[in-house]
């Protein structure tokens, strides 16, 4: 089978999570929303330190009120515009170049208005060293003790006579004081503030004076224009001077270049130096191309020269060009013509005819003749190559000499060119400076101002700090503001467990009830006398929430615990068991703590045996139970401190007492044990009982101690768990108390019954 699950460990354990517990009964869950009259019982419970701050705070306020100096601010306020807003249409000056940060320009405009050096102006003009408020000898304030100081002369001139008046007159004041004190004090009463949104700045002054104060400011911000108008003034001043002087100097540069060019165009005739360079440059191209075209032709004429010289002369008409020669063609055909004529006389004649002589004569004249015409043509053709050549050397020395010119004429445009440009130079930069240094004198003369005042301070009608019925009202005000911060404070701080909502949001345990603090008795008792009624009635409802808590037959065993000691465990749980007594029910009271036994105390009971001997088997149960002041109380003290508490209370016989004391005669037992957080013998004993009781005193028990110590009995998984609050203050609390739990009835019936 599967083990049930457990429940959560702040969660009190269920019928489901325990079968042997009891049927859950139902419960009024309380509304957790926070009143604001929850809020004012804070205040009620920290009444005696509010009221203690509150007065405390008001007086001090008052008097500091009453000693401190009256103190006027007056302010005046700028327009600081960017420089480019007052330039000059058409000039562009150097107070006018755009900022890449324009805050940058405002900021270092702040610093010179706080500056010393404008200070020292101010300080100078209003004569600061004969002004009081720095000079020393203005009066003092006045406190609560000079105005009863003035109060008793007052009485005692109306008595008196009055003595004869004294020379009140001022000494004269040293005009030569310190002037860097001067000016320390001056900036530390100036204040520049910069308007959001914009670009006005107001700047405040401070003083005792308010004419003064007005004066002051006033004067700083006169003198703060002024200083940027003289600077920029200044600046350009010096910056026309400047440009004077490089004027000057600049105008020789001009005139010494431009007589230097004068003088080389003279020298090397420069004037017609362009057009030279023109024609020689004609010349050089025509020159390039004739000597490409003389080469071509020398290689044609050259090459067809080597023809002719490399043919035998045997066959000149096998090179084309002595073959199409006219006349070595023409004399060709004559010596053919011949030829043909020999044959056809040497067919009809013999060698000896005169026709035949003659023929052969004919033939030898015309082949003299070809031979000549060959001759002729290779002459012609050699003078042409000749020639060819001839032109070609004359027109690349002529190409050559052209070149040479032309590299001169280059030389001399080059230093021409470097002295022209030298001197165009040296011209632009004079025109330049010409001309920034008219556009200066035109800003000067114009005397804009990007710095103007557009309020000026007046007379302050009222001081910063308030007077009279408002330093009242202020010291209340604050006074009270402070009271109520230190009650929240104090609440906010104080982690203790304080009120029964506290408990059932905090430790998520039902509550059981609460049970009122009792002043002068260590260990009360429902059996004393003495005990105040409320007392015994927080019990009896104790009673009343226990018997409906445990509903079902048969005996019930309850363990009592807390998370520390001194929370009140001991006597809580005697007096429930004494409540349970007197309702009828017969129970018995077990002090299971052996480590620091004190139910005997209370009880009267002596404590030599107990249960520690019942546990180590030195003694029987009927040998150790007491009877107390009520017969249906019995009690078992825990006896002599044993070496092992822990292991007694989780032996066997442990268990064994409680099941043969659960089949007893008694309706309860009730189980004193020790704290959780110092000991483990509660969470020993939770899981074997019907339930757990815990103790957590008011206002003693902070919430993370309590919490842990409910998660560590949780985590065995008791039937049944629940928180009693004890030593409630219901005086400290009367507010809370009353309101929601009507503290205030229990009172009025106890008064009835007496």
């Amino acid at each position: 089978m599967a083990e049930p699950k457990a429940p959560h460990p702040l969660r009190p354990a269920t019928t489901a999570d325990h079968p042997a517990a009891a049927a859950p009964t139902s419960t009024y869950t309380p509304d957790t929303d926070v009143h604001i009259l929850d809020r004012l019982a804070v205040l009620y419970r920290y009444r005696r330190v509010a009221i203690a701050v509150f007065i405390l705070t008001t007086v001090a306020m008052m008097i500091q009120g009453y000693s401190s100096t009256q103190m006027y601010r007056a302010q005046a306020r700028l327009l600081i515009e960017d420089e480019r807003a007052t330039a000059v249409p058409g000039i562009t000056t150097a107070e006018n170049t755009y900022y890449e940060d324009p805050d940058l320009y405002y900021k270092t405009q702040y610093r010179i208005l706080k500056g010393r050096d404008l200070a020292r102006r101010v300080v100078k003009r209003v004569n600061l060293g004969a002004v009081p408020e720095f000079n020393g000898t203005a009066e003092k304030p006045s406190t609560p003790a000079t105005l009863l100081h003035d109060l008793k002369q007052k009485i005692v001139g109306l008595v008196r006579p009055a003595p004869a008046p004294e020379n009140t007159e001022s000494p004269k004041v040293d005009e030569t004081a310190d002037e860097s004190a001067l000016v320390s004090a001056f900036l530390s009463r100036v204040d520049v503030a910069p308007v959001s949104g914009s670009k006005l700045v107001d700047v405040t002054f401070d003083s005792m004076d308010r004419r003064f104060a007005a004066t002051a400011a006033n004067t700083l911000v006169d003198e703060f224009v002024d200083q940027n108008l003289q600077v920029k003034l200044q600046s350009t001043e010096n910056m026309i001077d400047w440009l004077d002087k490089e004027l000057d100097k600049q105008q020789q540069k001009v005139q010494d270049s431009e007589r230097g060019l004068a003088e080389y165009r003279e020298r090397q005739n420069a004037l017609s130096l362009d057009d030279k360079q023109n024609i020689v440059l004609a010349r050089l191209n025509k020159l390039n191309d004739d000597v490409m075209m003389a080469r071509s032709r020398r290689i044609q004429k050259e090459t067809l020269f080597n023809q002719i010289k490399s043919v035998s002369t045997q066959a000149p008409d096998t090179i084309p060009a002595i073959a199409q020669n006219a006349s070595v063609a023409a004399a060709k055909s004559r010596v053919v013509e011949m030829q043909r004529a020999r044959a056809q006389v040497a067919d009809r004649y013999g060698e000896r005819h005169p026709n035949m002589q003659k023929a052969n004569a004919d033939l030898s004249e015309a082949q003299r003749q070809y031979d000549f015409e060959v001759a002729r043509a290779r002459a012609s053709i050699k003078n042409d190559y000749e020639s060819a050549l001839i032109e070609e050397q004359t027109m690349a020395r002529g190409l050559e000499n052209a070149k040479a010119d032309m590299q001169d004429l280059s030389k001399k445009s080059v230093d021409y060119n470097v002295m022209q440009r030298d001197s165009q130079t040296n011209r632009q930069i004079y025109d330049a400076l010409l001309t920034r240094e008219r556009e200066l004198r035109v800003a000067s003369n114009s005397r804009a101002n990007n710095v103007r005042v557009v309020d000026r301070a007046e007379v302050p009608k009222a001081p910063l700090a308030p007077t009279g019925r408002r330093t009242w009202l202020l010291s209340l005000a604050v006074g009270l503001t402070l009271a109520i911060a230190v009650a929240y404070g104090l609440d906010y701080m104080n982690d203790t467990i304080k009120t029964p909502e506290e408990v059932t949001r905090r430790l998520r345990l039902p509550f059981l009830g609460l049970v009122p603090s009792v002043r002068g008795d260590k260990h009360p008792l429902l059996a004393s006398s003495h005990v105040p009624h409320d007392f015994g009635e927080s019990f009896r409802a104790l009673r009343t929430a226990l018997v409906s808590k445990y509903p079902s037959a048969g005996t019930k065993i309850v363990v009592v615990t807390s998370a520390q000691p001194l929370e009140g465990k001991t006597t809580t749980a005697a007096n429930i068991a004494m409540a349970l007594a007197y309702g009828g029910s017969r129970v018995l009271l077990v002090d299971a703590d052996m480590r620091r036994p004190g139910l005997h105390r209370p009880l009267r009971l002596t404590n030599e045996r107990g249960l520690s001997q019942v546990l180590i088997g030195q003694a029987r149960v009927r040998d150790v139970i007491q009877r107390t002041v009520d017969p249906n109380l019995l009690a078992i003290t825990a006896g002599r401190t044993p070496p092992n508490p822990s292991e007694l209370l989780s032996s066997e016989r442990m268990k064994t007492l409680l099941t043969n004391l659960a089949h007893g005669p008694f309706d309860w037992i009730i189980v004193d044990t020790p704290p959780v957080l110092a000991v483990t013998d509660a969470v020993i004993l939770a899981p074997l009982v019907s339930g757990v009781t815990f103790v957590v005193g008011a206002e003693m028990t902070r919430r993370r101690l309590a919490e842990r110590a409910i998660e560590t009995v949780m985590q065995t998984h008791p039937k049944y768990a629940a928180v009693v609050l004890n030593k409630v203050d219901f005086a400290r609390n009367k507010y809370y108390y009353h309101r929601y739990y009507g503290h205030q009835y229990k009172n009025y019936y106890a008064e009835a019954a007496i």
